[in-house]
Order: C-alpha cells, then sequence, then structure tokens
C-alpha cells in the first residue's frame, strides 16, 4: 500500500515508520526535516513546515497515498488535515489519545462528579472541557470525522513508554536505582492508582495494523497494555528488570488530581477485530527503556536532527 505518514521522526513515529517498511509498504513522510532518524530509511521524505501546510497538500496528493496517518494532531482545526485527501486518499487514520474520556476529567477535577465506571471502553463518555488551548483531542476526532463519506479510524493510545520517550516517564526512578538509592518515595495514595500504558513499538505495531487493514475503516480503538498496574505494582516491574533491591517508602504528598478516579482502559475491540497483540515482550520493552533513560538523560540537550 501507498501509505503517506504526517509526523514521523518523533518517538512513536519512527516506529510507526519501520512497521509499515517492514510490511512491504510504499512509505513517505511528512515533517519539517529537524528530526531526520535512522528507523525511517527507506521511506521518502517531504520537507515542510505544518503551520503552512495547505502550502503542501498538492504535493503530498500527487504522491497518491491511499492511506494517511496523521501523528500530528493536537489542536481541534488541525483534525480536518486529513479530509484534504479525499478524492486521493481511501481513507485515514488519526492518533488521538486516551485523555478523551471523561474520567480524565474527573481525575483532573475539570469535570466534578464521582468516578466514571471502569475500564473505560471506546463507548465511555467523553470530555467536555478543553484542558488546554492548545491540545484538544476530542475536537480532533470530530472534526477528522466532519465528512461522513471519508472513512477516518481513531487511536486512543495510552501513556507511551519507549525509547525516544521525551517526557522521560521512566527516568526518576531508573536514574533513583542507578544511583544506588536504598529507598524510593511514593506517595501512599498515588501508590494504589492505576493508569494506562503502552510501549512505544507495541503502540507502533497497533498504528501499522489500523493503517494496512480495511477493517480499521471508520472505527475507533483503544490501544493499551492488557492490564492497567498500580503506581506500585509498576514501579516494582520497572525494579525486577533494573535489578533494584532496594524499598519502597510510602509518605504522604500534595497533589491535584482525584485519585478516587483510576484509569483503567479496554484495548479488547482493537484485539478482537484486527487481532492485535503486543510485539515485543514486557520485560524486554521495559529493559529497552532503561537502556535508553541511561543513554538520554532529560538534562542532556541533544543537536536537533
Amino acid at each position: 500500500m501507498r501509505v503517506l505518514v504526517l509526523g514521523g521522526t518523533e518517538f512513536t513515529g519512527p516506529f510507526v515508520v519501520r512497521e509499515l517498511l517492514e510490511g512491504g509498504h510504499d512509505v513517505a513522510v511528512f515533517h519539517r526535516g529537524r528530526h531526520d532518524h535512522s528507523l525511517t530509511t527507506g521511506a521518502r521524505h517531504v520537507h515542510g513546515d505544518f503551520d503552512d501546510f495547505e502550502r503542501h497538500v498538492r504535493e503530498l496528493r500527487s504522491l497518491q497515498p491511499q492511506v494517511v496517518v496523521d501523528m500530528r494532531a493536537f489542536r481541534r482545526e488541525e483534525g480536518r488535515r486529513v479530509l484534504d485527501f479525499k478524492g486521493v486518499a481511501e481513507r485515514a487514520v488519526v492518533a488521538s489519545s486516551a485523555d478523551v474520556y471523561r474520567a480524565y476529567g474527573r481525575l483532573h477535577r475539570t469535570e466534578p462528579g464521582p468516578p466514571d465506571p471502569l475500564p473505560l471502553t471506546e463507548d465511555s463518555p467523553l470530555r467536555e472541557v478543553v484542558i488546554k488551548e492548545d491540545y484538544d483531542k476530542v475536537g480532533v476526532e470530530r472534526e477528522a470525522r466532519a465528512d461522513p463519506d471519508f472513512p477516518v479510524t481513531v487511536l486512543r493510545l495510552p501513556a507511551i513508554h519507549g525509547p525516544g520517550d521525551y517526557l522521560h516517564r521512566l527516568h526518576d526512578y531508573v536514574r533513583a536505582m542507578d544511583d544506588g538509592a536504598a529507598a524510593i518515595e511514593i506517595d501512599r495514595e498515588l501508590a494504589t492508582w492505576r493508569w494506562v500504558r503502552g510501549y512505544v513499538e507495541d503502540v507502533a505495531h497497533a498504528i501499522g495494523l489500523a493503517a494496512t487493514d480495511d477493517r480499521a475503516a471508520g472505527r475507533t480503538y483503544n490501544v493499551a497494555d492488557p492490564v492497567a498496574f498500580s503506581e506500585e505494582a509498576w514501579v516494582r516491574r520497572i525494579a525486577a528488570v533494573h535489578g533494584w533491591a532496594g524499598e519502597l517508602v510510602y509518605v504522604t504528598k500534595e497533589h491535584a488530581w482525584d485519585l478516587r478516579q483510576h484509569y483503567v482502559v479496554d484495548s479488547a475491540r482493537i484485539r478482537e477485530e484486527l487481532g492485535y497483540a503486543e510485539s515485543v515482550d514486557a520485560d524486554e520493552a521495559l529493559r529497552r527503556t532503561i537502556e535508553w533513560e541511561r543513554s538520554h538523560p532529560p538534562d542532556v540537550v541533544e543537536p536537533a536532527g
């Protein structure tokens, strides 16, 4: 298939491109040209600014993509970007987030109320309050599907860890363990709170399936690990892979979240409909993440590619 990836050189994107290339597909990537990645070798690269996207539409349409995968739609209006390919592409895939659910508003206290029932499915209530003006995945989904004659697949992605994680989700734990800390403090309330996670290569595999399987046309899928570990269980899993033998010390800290709202997301639909399953062993995924965090500390500024 001919696949156009909009944004594909940072964090999850390169693994998506690699997934498609290894599947034998003809892949083109539109990006700014600042972060060329070795995993995207073999793809066609088209450089341009997303803030001036309309100027590049004609060139990108000329590539005759059958599927367009948008990895960089964050603001509501950016959701309509895939509609520029109607009449050329057969369908599109948009990377959204598992934070679209009302439960996220409950968690952040922007939409007060009792905790929403778990697990969260693709049919669970969505958020109504936009928390950040420059980030509105609920709006992105609605705009991307503004034309009922152009099928758009929506993937609601978890908190992702792995090589390239610009949020460095594992760094503080890994650094403490590497430094030989005898104990790591963990908030008493946070310790039992459960959260949705996923490893970057597994998430990329899910996106690759959605892009290349026509059964995904127009569907919405949650992507998540089969188990939403509590923070305590998550730290203990990191410790087991790392080899750290210290202890957890429970403390009480102030936080703004309403941790009565656990965040457990059901990914049964994509598993049943597309045959999705994790492609990397869970311990191996943590090992790769730990190694990357060690070699890419967040306090070191790396030159742009």
